[in-house]
């Protein structure tokens, strides 16, 4: 679950986090007001759930109420697009007009759970600001890492190895240090995957600020955070994703062609990869679960066909927990209940495989079995085009 900046900055500002004095907006004329409150200059934020929006205009200093004003006519209702919107953009509906402060230097801090170590890591770079993806590119060497042991959790003399790391004067050391665990315990008692601040702010007058914040939470730990789910905007969210979610079921729209329904997470990578080894591009990534019953069968089928750009579909189920020949029964009528029109590939494999194959071919629908999951692939690829 991804939040806007400034929700994070509410939950970290709580944590003792320093942020700028900001005012969330909804029209020109709020803007006007909450400029005259904060004083002179203001800066204008688009808030949507992607970064590089100074880039993409979304980020604007207004030096009067009057331009405060005019900067959210302007970006209210605009499409913002930047290197994470994709070309469709985002609408900005909501702005953030935040505190002028007076930059001397921009650096980088950010919290992940790497896989790798099972540990959370935590990342601070003298090259803060945007485009901090190339920087991770070109000069790794400028990304700070201090790994985290989660039983003894983030220790002073590594948050004071990043500050000056960070080449931050000796008298704010102490300061950064402080600012860095506070940051560190939000990211665990939210049960955060992503914590990111860029910039982390140094002043001329030598406070430290979070003038950005990005965060998103575990699904899984919302039990322990009821409030959180208030704080979920679904204009920023696929609409099919929302959809799907509804029915407990694991979907991602992506860009291609090729509907996929598959029951496990990495069969349905596994999926994905191998569509794309045959030439052609998923449409979606979608996990059914273990029990493929029709109902999810039938929900599913109505999700991934509501994408217009779907040609054709590939079902590749694992008959483990559930058999084969009630999963084949299940998409059959849900392919009758829908009036499925475009071709549907379907690999089995598991209990009673060969009785739901004869299911599927005897059912006088526009059923291809495959043999296999490349046979699959290479039928689904060449159904599509």
């Amino acid at each position: 679950m991804k939040i806007h900046e400034y929700q994070a900055k509410a939950i970290l500002a709580k944590y003792g986090v320093t942020v700028p004095k900001s005012q969330v907006v909804h029209s020109p004329e709020e803007a006007r007001a909450a400029a005259e409150k904060l004083g002179l200059p203001v800066v204008v934020k688009a808030q949507i759930h992607a970064g590089g929006r100074g880039k993409g205009g979304g980020v604007k200093l207004a030096k009067s109420v009057d331009e405060a004003a005019d900067l959210a006519k302007k970006m209210l209702g605009m499409t913002l697009i930047t290197h994470q919107t994709g070309p469709e953009g985002r609408e900005v509906k909501t702005l953030l007009i935040e505190e002028g402060l007076k930059i001397k230097h921009e650096f980088y801090l950010g919290i992940v759970v790497d896989r790798a170590t099972g540990k959370p890591v935590f990342m601070a770079s003298s090259e803060g600001g945007m485009d901090i993806e190339e920087v991770a590119a070109n000069r790794p060497e400028k990304i700070l890492k201090e790994f985290i042991d989660p039983a003894v959790g983030f220790r002073g003399f590594q948050a004071r190895k990043l500050a000056f790391g960070l080449g931050l004067p000796g008298e704010l050391v102490g300061k950064a240090a402080k600012f860095m665990t506070a940051l560190y315990k939000a990211f665990v008692d939210s049960d955060a995957t992503l914590m990111e601040i860029n910039p982390f702010l140094l002043t001329e007058d030598g406070e430290l600020y979070a003038l950005d914040a990005k965060m998103n939470f575990d699904d899984n730990a919302m039990f322990r955070h009821k409030d959180y789910p208030e704080l979920r905007d679904l204009n920023e969210e696929e609409p099919l994703e929302i959809e799907a979610s509804k029915f407990d079921l694991n979907y991602i729209k992506l860009d291609g062609n090729i509907a996929c329904m598959v029951n496990g997470a990495g069969l349905a990578m596994a999926t994905m990869d191998i569509i794309k080894l045959a030439g052609g591009e998923p449409a979606n990534f979608l996990d059914v679960g273990g029990g493929a019953s029709q109902q999810r069968v039938e929900n599913a089928f109505r999700i991934l066909l509501a994408d217009e750009h779907v040609k054709a579909v590939l079902i590749n189920i694992f008959g483990g927990i559930v058999r084969c020949d009630m999963v084949a029964a299940g998409v059959i009528e849900a392919a009758k209940n829908l009036g499925v029109k475009v071709p549907i590939v379907v690999r089995l494999e598991g209990t009673n495989v060969e009785k739901g194959q004869e299911l599927l071919r005897t059912s006088g629908l526009n059923f291809t079995v495959a043999d296999g999951m490349r046979d699959a692939a290479e039928k689904v690829v060449s159904l599509a085009h």
